[in-house]
């Protein structure tokens, strides 16, 4: 790390050399200046980390200093020397930006400390930017997050393509995150002060999708009873995304690709001819490769679509984003919920990345929401909170049909196996497999049990019920 730099504008000469000598010893590169317009002058020649200037000077003042630094570099830090009488001054300087003042006499070791506290906050400051720089342009685009390497080349792809009016193909399974990248490349778009329009291809028959695309005029089929604009007009000098493009009739496609090739088009039912400037963004889960060989979409519309294409991974391919997407989606889930989750546990974590999510981001993103709802007030989201099923294997129960954790056969970790803590200690979703642990350390012995667990043996007595544990004589604790 380079030396901080720092100036020090004070007339006094002693003051100077004391000052120059202190910060000189601990690493401080430091220049001098003994008058205010000197100050001015270096200050316009170079940046420093920290401008050290006394209130009062020959020419310029000290509050003209901390103007002039802060005109110059929002990032300097300027500290200010004072008297006793002038503090209303310093405290006028820092109003103008000043980071603190120190007033005469002072030792060095106070300069020091304050220069401490000061470089602190620069520090501090660069490292967030730097942050910064790394999650936005390395790991994230517009909530896009991934240090997969595939996905940074997306990245990569997506900002440059953003800045263009080229055609985008995305293509990736369902929950991938098409939608998404579609925003992205608008919002980055030099179009992103028009409309972006959306449409699914794939929730609509061929009569309604066209009339959708295209508009219709007044009576132009049952139920057209005043002239529509449709999603080109709408998205006139914006963007259009079609979601689902491999779903459209081929009569559709037909006038889609005139669309692309002429910028225009008419309304259903009428004969206006009406110019669109739209930029256009599609998606797709279907190989259009495959479909094309198969007669069922279009060669030439294909190859007007696929201009640039941006293939999404599926999430089993880029394992190690999933942690990183996770704590992403939690941390926007929390803010959603008035709760205290800190993290994901280790065992949580470990499930996350051995799972291979079908339903890839869209379906992790469903899994911390329900977690989050499930684990408000415990600290960390734990694997049962993943599972959302109170029976959940890790609880000691059956593996349940509608969770996708179970229906893999993942082996979940083993909980505590030697509780030494009463029941009303432990959390609620461990109360059955507490009691069979500790009935089977005891031998079935409930009396001794009902100490250990703080209760006494009606309470046990009644857990064992409500839990399915056999409460058939003392050496017996199987469940029923």
């Amino acid at each position: 790390m380079n030396p901080r730099t720092v100036l020090i504008i004070d007339d006094e000469p002693l003051m100077r050399m004391s000052m120059v000598d202190a910060l000189n010893a601990v690493g401080y590169e430091v220049q001098t200046a003994s008058t205010g317009d000197e100050g001015l002058a270096k200050i316009q020649a170079a940046l420093f980390d920290v401008v050290i200037t006394d209130l009062h000077l020959p020419g310029a003042n000290g509050l003209q200093i901390v103007q002039a630094c802060k005109q110059r570099s929002s990032t300097t830090e300027v500290l200010v020397i004072t008297a006793h009488g002038s503090v209303d001054t310093a405290v006028q300087a820092m109003k103008s930006g000043a980071h603190d003042y120190i007033t005469k006499p002072f030792s060095m070791d106070e300069l020091l400390l304050i220069m401490d506290r000061a470089t602190s906050v620069i520090a501090l400051r660069q490292e967030n930017v730097q942050l910064r720089r790394e999650l936005e342009g390395t790991f994230s685009f517009e909530g896009i997050v991934g240090k997969n390497t595939r996905m940074r080349e997306i990245l990569e792809k997506m900002k440059l393509v953003s800045t263009s009016i080229a055609t985008v193909l995305i293509i990736g399974e369902s929950g991938t995150g098409k939608e998404l990248v579609a925003n992205a490349i608008h919002r980055n778009s030099p179009r992103r002060d028009h409309a972006l329009v959306k449409v699914s291809c794939a929730a609509l028959p061929e009569t309604l999708l066209e009339a959708e695309l295209f508009g219709h005029e007044k009576g132009a089929f049952t139920g057209a009873l005043k002239q529509r604009r449709g999603r080109f007009e709408l998205a006139h000098k914006g963007t259009l995304f079609l979601d689902e493009i491999g779903e459209i009739a081929p009569v559709v496609q037909v006038k889609l690709l005139r669309v692309l090739q002429e910028r225009q088009f008419e309304r259903v039912g009428g004969n206006e001819t009406i110019e669109c400037d739209v930029r256009l963004v599609c998606a797709t889960q279907k190989d259009l490769q495959t479909e094309v060989a198969q007669g069922r979409f279009r060669e030439d519309l294909f190859y007007r679509l696929n201009v640039v294409p941006v293939l999404l991974p599926p999430l089993r391919e880029r394992r190690e984003d999933i942690v990183m997407l996770a704590e992403h989606l939690l941390a926007r889930c929390i803010g959603r919920f008035d709760g205290n989750i800190k993290g994901f546990s280790k065992d949580a974590c470990e499930v996350l990345l051995r799972y291979s999510f079908p339903g890839n981001v869209r379906e992790l993103e469903n899994t911390i929401e329900r977690a989050v709802a499930l684990a408000q007030h415990e600290g960390e989201v734990q694997v049962w909170h993943l599972c959302g099923q109170t029976t959940c294997p890790y609880l000691g129960g059956a593996a349940q049909p509608s969770c996708g954790f179970c229906q893999e056969g993942l082996s979940l970790p083993t909980p505590m196996a030697h509780p030494h803590e009463s029941l009303a200690l432990a959390r609620e979703q461990f109360e059955r497999e507490y009691i069979l642990r500790v009935l089977e350390r005891t031998e079935g012995s409930k009396i001794m049990a009902s100490k250990l667990l703080g209760l006494s043996r009606k309470s046990l007595w009644e857990k064992c019920k409500r839990y399915g544990i056999s409460t058939d004589g003392e050496g017996n604790s199987e469940p029923v």
